[in-house]
């Protein structure tokens, strides 16, 4: 059953990648010196399907991820420039570097340790611990990008984004993680509660700058989005 449920729901997430590519190609001007940053990239294949028939050089294109050997694939299948980065602290770019920092799912996770994910219960402490890092993070994007495109989960939305369970997002921690446990115990997800998901208050609070966008399913807010462009802004 479980992978059933991924098949369903990864098909479902690919369509809303699909969305959120026009969206973003949409919202910026894109030439072949534009400098764009892959913010917990992987090994580029996301950015890539947003970027593909856009001018974009690939020598203009960085990933930046905390897992090395994503990053060297990268590099390898698409000519991108890979950039390991620190789990948290400041990115290793000066201000402005980049003309865009594109961010998919990414901020989320941006929380406490991952050795902390499973023994910390206290939801306050861990939304304060939480906010914190995101918060910091959100400044690093917004310090080293002049434009950006950051994506991530809707808090409120039926379907939790990572373990795919139906509420999952709307419970409180200490309920959460033996619901997690029994969920993986029966092979329904292999997700680990290492996400604070956002609401659009939150999420506009780190991104003051920038336009909150929804995406939508079936009329529900699915994910939200900030988005700040120059394109937008012009006259």
């Amino acid at each position: 059953m479980g992978n059933a449920i991924r098949r369903v729901f990864g098909r479902f997430s690919a369509t809303a990648r699909h969305k959120r590519a026009g969206l973003f190609r949409n919202a910026f001007q894109l030439a072949e010196h534009t400098k764009v940053l892959d913010l917990g990239s992987q090994w580029g294949g996301h950015i890539h399907s947003v970027l593909e028939g856009t001018p974009v050089r690939p020598e203009n294109v960085y990933l930046a991820d905390i897992d090395p050997k994503v990053l060297e694939r990268g590099g390898r299948e698409y000519g991108y420039n890979p950039v390991l980065i620190p789990q948290d602290g400041k990115l290793p770019f000066p201000d402005g570097f980049f003309d865009i920092v594109y961010c998919s799912s990414v901020i989320e996770h941006v929380t406490v340790p991952k050795s902390e994910v499973w023994t910390l219960r206290s939801g306050k402490e861990f939304r304060e611990r939480s906010l914190i890092h995101q918060r910091e993070f959100a400044r690093e994007i917004q310090r080293v990008g002049r434009q950006f495109f950051v994506q991530t989960p809707y808090r409120w939305f039926v379907v939790e984004a990572h373990s795919w369970l139906p509420f999952a997002g709307w419970l409180p921690r200490r309920a959460l993680l033996p619901v997690l446990r029994t969920a993986r115990a029966l092979s329904l997800t292999r997700t680990n509660p290492d996400w604070y998901l956002l609401g659009k208050r939150e999420f506009a609070d780190l991104f003051e700058d920038a336009e909150i966008r929804d995406e939508k399913w079936m009329g529900l807010t699915k994910s939200i989005m900030a988005v700040k462009s120059e394109q937008a802004r012009a006259p």
